[in-house]
């Protein structure tokens, strides 16, 4: 579980580095956050350099009484895969290691493959790939085009490419009062009925429209609380918790003054309070063009069907690599990830391999799109 390794990392680096690859294991760490290992491996010194990249972090099992088997040991049976992590993501892992080991034991091809792997996706997100992305950077490391492998997938495996993602913001309101007896509310100042108003200016009008790669900006009240147990007790403060996940229309700076400027507007009393937790998860889109028709093409080869381009879904590590070349994220079905009894068929895992491979041979016939 995050970060917890459980060997995987350097069971990967030394995959990789018999099969000719230059690895590095890399830890990072901050105050607050747990020290995080990391995994950076190149095959080829050239130009392009397209990157795989993923995680091998995963969320805690749940409730274990409900699991088939236990989640760590990786059972097969009925033609799946079972286990934390078969989705989301150690299976898009596996499948691009063993495509990209496929490809390079064909021989020479006009380039460079990388790998950045995290422990960090599913936890804080501090010390896994924005850091990574930035040593290798920093070290002269370059990357033309990335494929993320997460689990983009709706119904049948690579029915969806992901070619951008929607940022997400976290914010707290505090609404003050006075705390009394409910009999005498004279003496009292109830700042519930103050919520009203400015839950209305927060939600309307709607933050956007959305655009023709983006749906609309939604903010979403998640949490609602006013700490008081009792009947005959009118509370002292509201507490309120949102989470909007907003489109390319919105810097997280912009985003955070117009909800200012909204909370104001239903504030007649000055009563409420608003603070933003920090974020790094910023909107962001890959346009669709040579990089994305290959993908899609190298599915379609291998599938017979033409992907989706979507920008659905919640955040992924792509927010830091598009920083440093174009992301897409392509990977198994998500119908399973996070939940108990995780798995993937195994027929999906090869299919998804050879996905790769084929975006791999597509890649390097002609040199990067």
């Amino acid at each position: 579980m995050t970060p917890t390794d459980g060997g995987a990392l350097p069971y990967l680096n030394d995959l990789l580095g018999r099969a000719g690859f230059a690895t590095e294991l890399v830890t990072f760490e901050a105050p607050g956050t747990p020290a995080v290992l990391n995994l950076y491996a190149r095959f080829g010194a050239a130009r392009p350099n397209l990157a795989f990249a993923g995680h091998t972090d995963v969320v805690p099992p749940g409730d274990l009484s409900g699991w088939r088997f236990d989640p760590f040991s990786g059972e097969i049976a009925d033609g799946e895969l079972w286990g934390r992590g078969a989705c989301d993501m150690k299976g898009g892992v596996a499948a691009a290691v063993a495509a990209a080991l496929r490809f390079v034991a064909r021989g020479a091809f006009g380039g460079s493959i990388s790998f950045l792997i995290t422990g960090d996706e599913e936890g804080p997100a501090i010390n896994g790939t924005v850091k990574l992305v930035g040593w290798a950077l920093a070290k002269g490391e370059t990357f033309d085009h990335c494929i993320l492998g997460e689990s983009t997938s709706v119904e049948t495996v690579a029915d969806t490419i992901k070619h951008g993602r929607r940022g997400s913001l976290n914010g707290r309101l505090t609404i003050s009062g006075r705390q009394g007896h409910a009999a005498y509310p004279h003496i009292a100042d109830n700042p519930i009925p103050s919520l009203a108003p400015i839950l209305t200016a927060l939600l309307s009008p709607p933050l956007d429209q959305g655009n023709a790669d983006f749906e609309p900006t939604n903010l979403e009240v998640v949490s609602v609380d006013v700490g008081n147990p009792a009947f005959n007790v009118i509370p002292g403060e509201v507490r309120l918790k949102f989470n909007i996940r907003f489109n390319d229309q919105w810097t997280l700076a912009s985003l955070s003054e117009e909800i200012k400027r909204r909370v104001a507007a239903g504030d007649a009393g000055g009563r409420a309070t608003l603070t933003f937790e920090p974020s790094n998860a910023v909107a962001f889109l890959t346009k669709p063009g040579p990089f994305t028709d290959l993908v899609a093409k190298a599915v379609s080869d291998v599938t017979g069907r033409t992907p989706a381009l979507s920008t659905g879904g919640g955040t992924s590590d792509a927010r830091f690599i598009k920083n440093a070349c174009p992301v897409v994220e392509l990977g198994l079905i998500n119908a399973t990830i996070h939940a108990v009894n995780e798995r993937v068929a195994l027929d999906d895992l090869e299919a998804l391999s050879r996905i790769y491979e084929r975006a791999l041979e597509l890649y390097f016939a002609n040199g990067s799109p």
